[in-house]
């Protein structure tokens, strides 16, 4: 039976009623809302919490009339390179650097390309639209991680599992909403079509990052996946750095509360790209972009505090309703077109020709070798 007699028969009724929206048969809510779940949430929200480091840092290098997003980047990618890259390179075997850069150095130098221009395009896009579209548009990188998912890691979702995303979305409004309540449309009008279009291709261009993250993941290592980040990271930043900031460094006053500000989005940055893949291993690069999506929330938090922002109930309302998306996108497993029973937690298992080569001839030997047993037994 799928509710026994000592349950409670409201649990019984709304575990059949998550049932009929996709939930697994045979399972109870015990089984669901476990201390993975309950960790996964702790540990998105660490996340948001350091994407708020992020935002908090820049809003006060852009009081001081600091602009230079690719030096920040930079500084991030040069900390990875010296630590997760200088470990690839006391490896042996296959995993050393050389290695990996001799089989799939295009593969790790266009993810590191989309992921920098990720980053700079999303900060260039304050330049010309307003925090509110930002803060709409920036949620377009959950349906085509959604639909690159799909297409790319056979990722088959549920009906709740579309339920939990515009639970999210719906919380999302409701903190634009906020925004707009409390007179916060902070940024520039002065090329809007231009300040979205950027906010669109910035999304698209974390979905593919977010995507080859959790294929490399669950699929090699962390270690190497940040490594190779590290490495072509720091020469696409340092290269594009060079190119279009020098003016805007030379004009920085620097000093210690300068250079603080910078250690501290750096240190938030690091923290963020070294503890993502974590998360992602353990759910998926979708859950964990549901998950982030409260770190503006948590911007807004400090900055009724740092900044004198007005405060707004509707903002409790969107950090419960985002979290309750989260969960519920988290209870119900997702499943692969090749493992209907699976979830995305593993492995993607991708055959290749050679696998399937193998393959073959190993079936094709089995009866020659029964052969030869049944000949020496007989004789």
């Amino acid at each position: 039976m799928d509710c026994e007699a000592g349950e409670n028969s409201s649990e019984c009724g709304s575990w059949r009623t998550l049932r009929r929206w996709g939930c697994p048969q045979n399972r109870t809510l015990r089984d669901v809302f476990t201390w993975h779940l309950f960790k996964t949430i702790l540990m998105g929200q660490a996340l948001s919490m350091l994407i708020c480091g992020t935002a908090v840092t820049c809003q006060y290098l852009s009081e001081a009339k600091v602009a230079t997003p690719m030096l920040q980047s930079f500084l991030n990618y040069t900390l990875l390179l010296l630590t997760y890259t200088l470990v690839l390179a006391f490896r042996k075997g296959e995993s050393n650097i050389f290695q990996i850069l001799k089989r799939k150095w295009l593969n790790y130098l266009l993810v590191a390309l989309t992921d920098v221009e990720a980053n700079y395009t999303v900060v260039l896009a304050y330049q010309y639209t307003t925090l509110t579209s930002i803060q709409l548009l920036d949620c377009f990188v959950i349906p085509v991680l959604m639909v690159l998912s799909w297409i790319f890691l056979k990722t088959r979702y549920r009906p709740l599992h579309f339920i939990a995303v515009v639970l999210c979305m719906l919380g999302v409004g409701s903190m634009v909403g906020a925004d707009l309540l409390a007179g916060r449309d902070q940024g520039s009008n002065s090329n809007v079509l231009l300040g979205d279009g950027l906010v669109l291709v910035s999304a698209a261009l974390y979905a593919v990052s977010n995507l080859c993250q959790e294929y490399t993941v669950k699929n090699l290592t962390r270690i190497e996946f940040l490594g190779m980040m590290g490495f072509f990271g720091t020469i696409i930043s340092g290269v594009q750095m060079a190119i279009l900031e020098p003016k805007a460094i030379t004009a920085i006053t620097w000093d210690l509360s300068i250079c603080l500000l910078f250690v501290a989005y750096t240190v938030c940055m690091y923290g963020l790209y070294s503890y993502m893949p974590i998360v992602v291993k353990m759910t998926s690069a979708t859950a964990v972009n549901l998950s982030l999506l409260t770190a503006d929330l948590f911007s807004l938090f400090c900055g009724l505090f740092l900044f004198h922002y007005n405060f707004s109930g509707l903002y409790i309302v969107s950090f419960v309703v985002i979290i309750l998306g989260f969960i519920i996108f988290n209870i119900v497993p997702t499943n692969t077109a090749d493992q209907p029973c699976g979830t995305n937690d593993g492995p993607y298992h991708l055959a290749s020709s050679v696998d399937v080569q193998q393959s073959e001839d190993v079936i094709e030997d089995l009866p020659q070798k029964d052969a030869v047993e049944n000949y020496d037994q007989t004789g």
